[in-house]
């Protein structure tokens, strides 16, 4: 569903992100992982057309999108669900399904059979559900566009543990049955790897390792000397 090649990508002259490649098959979760400031936001918002690329190449299902067109990843099938989450804090759960919603797409309701805790509060404005709640309203935003690719920042972000670990399998659920691909940053790397078939490391912005989730699972020392700067390339994969 996504490659990209020889990637590149940063902030005006600096770059952040170099030469990733990277490719991710319907159904198919991918955790992207790394220590703070590897790189893993921007090359989000990069495959998002929200920032420009520097160089390299980005297809969803074959389909070459251009650089710094957010638009034009959207209307491939790639929704980015944002660290911030990025809701209207004045509209209403419903509203802000409704607001996402393709034209000739699911409805909105659809969504709440997905998140049955989001039924009870689908009136309520999103700025005042909790942090657990908006992120499912976040998520199940992305879904209602129905996305071939999905890419997830920080799911965890601000929550408490035990809500994270019954958020993050809804991921493997979205690849299974809505047969997206799925790209997930996260620092809870143990929880991200369950729900991951592959795991690709990035530091300073190159990837450093990558292999089978469950094999990196296995190999802790491995993965903790990727995230120190000691790993090898593609050793793993």
């Amino acid at each position: 569903m996504l490659t990209c090649t020889s990637l590149r990508a940063g902030y005006g002259a600096t770059t952040v992100v170099r030469d990733v490649d990277l490719e991710v098959g319907a159904g198919e979760v991918v955790a992207l992982l790394g220590p703070n400031g590897a790189g893993k936001t921007t090359l989000l918002l990069t495959l998002a057309g929200l920032l420009p690329r520097q160089g390299g190449e980005v297809d969803v299902d074959g389909t070459p999108l251009r650089s710094g067109r957010p638009r034009d990843a959207a209307r491939a099938g790639l929704v980015l669900v944002p660290d911030d989450r990025s809701l209207f804090p004045a509209l209403t759960t419903r509203e802000n399904l409704e607001a996402a919603r393709r034209r000739g797409g699911p409805p909105a309701r659809s969504m709440l059979d997905v998140f049955p805790a989001l039924a009870d509060r689908r009136d309520v404005p999103a700025g005042s559900l909790s942090g657990g709640e908006q992120q499912m309203l976040a998520v199940a935003r992305a879904l209602v566009q129905e996305p071939r690719v999905l890419l997830v920042d920080e799911m965890s972000l601000g929550l408490a543990p035990t809500i994270v670990e019954s958020l993050l399998p809804v991921v493997r659920r979205v690849a299974e049955e809505h047969k997206a691909g799925v790209v997930l940053v996260e620092q809870h790397v143990r929880l991200a790897l369950e729900v991951a078939d592959r795991g690709v490391v990035l530091v300073h912005g190159e990837v450093r390792l990558q292999g089978d989730a469950a094999d990196l699972t296995r190999d802790i020392a491995q993965l903790e000397a990727a995230y120190l700067g000691q790993g090898e390339g593609d050793e793993g994969s």
